[in-house]
């Protein structure tokens, strides 16, 4: 369900336009540079000095002269220096020019938004090193105090879509739950799952593949439409004294059908032991249920996964005194054969049922959480480790940052547009940029 005042579309994003109009969220020296090219268009003030060689060369003095700063026309763009990364943020830089360029008379803001030709890339696009993700032409005072924020969006999400898809990368396109919401401020979360959501596609996109998007809260889906997911955490195996079985049973008969039975089985530092007692206990209602005709409400029972999130300084006892401590591929890798050989250990009642039981049993997933990363799920991968989901947290934010860059690469004299970029920086191309709109809200336009 989308948050109260959004209505679940990427554009409907949280950030007060208010404030970043008059320059709240922007770095001071652009809000000094703003209020200094509006004093001098106000003075109608010329150019007094000597365009600078050879960038500028083709000016005429006549030109020069005429040339007003404070209301200087520039070209901008936008781009990073990662080798490759998915490009995100885009839509929200979009919305951020259609709502907050203009200017400040009287005290009242003026959209002038409308006179600003704009280029961009899409969300979810491939992007290279010094290959502009975003072109603006217009009026620099217009848009100066924005390039913070512009930056900030693009830099944040791309990130982020960018681990998601080195993740998913990472794990072969098994499914990576986005479990980052504690990790960071509760303003962030809306922005931060549809990137993540833009990196799964982008995934999917480039591999061909059906990887779900999966996240924890309601605000890390409420722009693209989806829901959060979830099933319990570890204080509720504790509300039952550590009896995993008791809580998770307790949980299946009430949590509402749709709601997929995962149970924490690393409360009491016994994963195998945990897992195998729940699902025959699950297995046994499930039976019992559908025997008596009510297949609707056996389905409670039916264990979709166990998670494993043991603590790293902990040794589970399926792996004895010298297992290695934590989420380990030989902890999965037992519990994965535990699960799949426990029906042909049991005496069953018939042919049937002992059918049903192996095919209950082998059904059960795997999800593993706890400190995983790009490397440790590799690592994972590589040892064949057992693991159907992947659980990660922290390492969304963690690396691979896409820090985004702004430059003024022409500015516009005489009518004409002139190359005019610090050493070292160029008008450089992107033959995937495309003109955009700029889209204002209804309450705002």
């Amino acid at each position: 369900m989308p948050l109260p005042g959004f209505g679940g579309g990427p554009l409907d994003f949280p950030l007060d336009f208010d404030a970043v109009r008059r320059g709240f969220y922007t770095d001071q020296y652009f809000n000094n540079i703003r209020a200094i090219l509006t004093r001098l268009a106000g003075e109608d003030a010329r150019f007094g000095g000597t365009p600078d060689a050879p960038a500028t060369k083709e000016i005429g003095p006549e030109a020069a002269a005429a040339f007003r700063p404070g209301d200087a026309e520039v070209e901008m763009q936008i781009f990073h220096k990662k080798e490759e990364a998915v490009t995100c943020g885009l839509e929200h830089a979009l919305r951020v020019l259609a709502e907050c360029t203009g200017v400040i008379e009287g005290g009242r803001f003026v959209n002038t938004a409308a006179r600003l030709e704009v280029e961009a890339l899409r969300d979810g696009d491939i992007s290279t090193a010094r290959s502009p993700v975003l072109r603006i032409r217009g009026r620099y005072r217009d848009f100066a105090h924005l390039e913070t924020v512009l930056l900030g969006l693009l830099g944040r999400q791309s990130k982020i879509a960018t681990n998601t898809f080195r993740l998913l990368r990472a794990g072969g396109g098994k499914p990576v739950m986005f479990f980052a919401g504690r990790f960071d401020l509760p303003q962030t979360q809306a922005a931060d799952g549809y990137a993540y959501k833009v990196g799964v596609d982008a995934y999917n996109r480039r591999h061909g593949a059906a990887a779900p998007a999966m996240v924890a809260t309601p605000a890390q889906a409420s722009l693209w439409g989806g829901s959060a997911g979830g099933t319990t955490a570890h204080a509720f195996i504790l509300c039952f004294l550590r009896d995993t079985t008791a809580a998770m049973l307790e949980f299946a008969r009430l949590a509402p059908p749709e709601t997929p039975r995962v149970a924490l089985v690393d409360s009491s530092g016994d994963c195998v032991g945990d897992s195998l007692r729940t699902a025959a206990a699950f297995f046994e209602r499930h039976w019992t249920l559908r025997a008596r005709g009510r297949a609707r409400d056996a389905e409670n029972f039916r264990l979709f996964g166990v998670r494993v999130d043991t603590a790293e300084d902990v040794i589970d006892a399926a792996l004895g005194p010298n297992g290695r401590p934590g989420v380990t591929p030989e902890l999965t890798g037992t519990l994965r054969r535990a699960l799949d050989e426990y029906p042909s250990k049991r005496r069953w009642k018939d042919d049937e049922q002992a059918a049903a039981a192996r095919d209950f049993f082998r059904s059960v997933r795997i999800v593993a959480s706890g400190g995983f990363d790009e490397s440790k799920i590799a690592r994972f991968e590589a040892e064949d480790a057992c693991v159907d989901f992947y659980g990660v947290g922290s390492a969304f934010f963690r690396s691979g940052q896409v820090d985004h860059t702004a430059d003024v690469v022409r500015v516009k004299v005489g009518g004409e547009w002139r190359e005019c970029a610090k050493k070292g920086r160029g008008v450089w191309s992107n033959p995937d940029l495309a003109p955009r709109g700029l889209t204002r809200s209804e309450e705002d336009a």
